[in-house]
């Protein structure tokens, strides 16, 4: 029989009241393993930390947050496994609603057990794992306590400590770092933002950011290269449940684009304004404006969108944040997106070196 790992954490959450994402479990990975943390404002502060493992997140509330200083070890306190779609959750849970309270993304990046089998190293309360994130690095074990002799209690007691190599000491983690690495908010932002009327209202049309034409691609690792994709420009808004298409005039052509506008409506936002192209691929899977335009003529959805930066978010202007920024939270935003939609990824510097590849 198999054993649904999300069954609590479905049935402590109301997803009509909530803006947390329905538990659905996802696909197992073995490689690439991504971990979050979760500065979390409930009844008592605290960070979550949150290692993926056989589609799902194995989560840990870290009492006073996770410190490099080898000599400290932090409560870390074993929850409900959650979906890998909370991975990019930030927002604020109703105060009627189980955890109520503010939630940032505080650091994320990737996970790498050190045991053979760390699903017998946890069964067994050890284990050994390196992260690569942002701000948290290199070596860390949890280690599962002893509970107390003729006590019971329904959570496991868990200590997090930082193992001696070049990413210990240094920093005071908590003190240091005290936005989200997703929007660049504090903890107060992000509160303003969910109890802002507009938080859940759909954003309106921008202007999108024309192509400036240069005679040389611009140098230097202060510059971000993208693709040039064959299609339509778009910019998506999305709130209340459904998506709106905006042309790069401001026309609206959700109807053109249904495809497109559900799949933006199903991602975990409560509102948000994504640029992006809208394309259709040829025979060798190559954005092509000639299959855009037969595609449209035939009525045919087979449409691929490529996001590559997000104006909004959840009420939030993220325009005065730097883009890389943005694109990490756009990342974020459309990791467990349908198929068609796609983050745009990117190249720093080497601006005339990528010019001529792609010549």
């Amino acid at each position: 029989m198999t054993v649904d790992k999300l069954a609590s954490y479905n049935a402590k959450r109301d997803f009509a009241r909530t803006a947390e994402p329905p538990g659905k479990r996802r696909a197992v990975r073995t490689k690439a393993l991504a971990f979050v943390v979760q500065k979390h404002d409930a009844t008592r502060l605290h960070w979550d930390l949150r290692l993926e493992l056989g589609g799902v997140l194995l989560s840990w509330a870290v009492t006073r947050g996770p410190s490099a200083d080898t000599k400290v070890r932090r409560l870390a306190v074993r929850t409900e496994d959650h979906p890998r779609d909370y991975g990019g959750f930030e927002g604020t849970i109703p105060e009627n609603q189980y955890g109520g309270g503010t939630v940032m993304l505080w650091d994320r990046g990737t996970w790498k057990p050190l045991d053979d089998d760390p699903g017998a190293g946890i069964a067994a309360g050890k284990l050994h794992f390196i992260l690569q994130g942002e701000r948290m690095k290199g070596e860390w074990v949890l280690i599962r306590m002893k509970p107390d002799a003729g006590k019971k209690t329904p959570r496991e007691n868990w200590l997090l400590f930082k193992i001696a190599d070049e990413h210990a000491g240094g920093d005071d983690l908590v003190a240091t770092y005290t936005t989200s690495v997703a929007t660049g908010r504090t903890m107060a932002q992000i509160a303003a933002a969910t109890d802002s009327a507009d938080a859940g209202k759909p954003p309106g049309f921008r202007a999108p950011q024309l192509a400036t034409l240069v005679e040389r691609p611009p140098n230097g690792d202060d510059w971000l290269h993208e693709t040039k994709y064959d299609g339509y420009r778009a910019l998506i808004a999305i709130g209340g449940g459904k998506a709106t298409v905006y042309t790069r005039s401001g026309q609206d052509w959700t109807d053109k684009f249904a495809a497109v506008a559900r799949s933006a409506a199903a991602l975990s936002a409560r509102s948000a304004l994504i640029d992006a192209e809208i394309c259709a691929l040829d025979a060798d899977g190559r954005p092509s404006f000639g299959a855009l335009q037969a595609a449209l003529k035939d009525g045919r959805e087979a449409f691929v969108v490529f996001a590559f930066d997000l104006l909004e978010h959840d009420g939030a202007d993220l325009t005065r944040a730097p883009l890389t920024t943005r694109k990490a939270a756009l990342a974020a935003l459309v990791a467990n997106a349908a198929p068609a939609f796609v983050y745009a990824e990117h190249v720093r510097g080497g601006g005339e070196r990528m010019f001529a590849a792609l010549c």
